[in-house]
């Protein structure tokens, strides 16, 4: 299996309970691994993924879909 890592950058200020319902919602997708905010910059959402299940602009709808404003950054 071959993985990939995407940076989710969410605009809107989450709290805690928030960011772990969308890194829940996220992981229950075929191919996520493990989606993960990051604690010291809490807008960023990283997501290691299988690229072969699933694309990173699924990805991003997925969150959008929540109701979030996000854009996906480049690494």
């Amino acid at each position: 299996m071959h993985l990939a890592d995407l940076i989710i950058h969410v605009n809107e200020t989450l709290a805690a309970s928030e960011r772990t319902a969308l890194e829940d919602v996220l992981r229950q997708s075929n191919g996520v691994v493990a989606p993960r905010f990051n604690k010291e910059t809490p807008h960023l959402l990283l997501v290691a993924y299988n690229p072969e299940q699933i694309d990173s602009h699924k990805l991003l709808h997925q969150v959008k879909a929540g109701g979030y404003t996000a854009q996906l950054l480049g690494m």
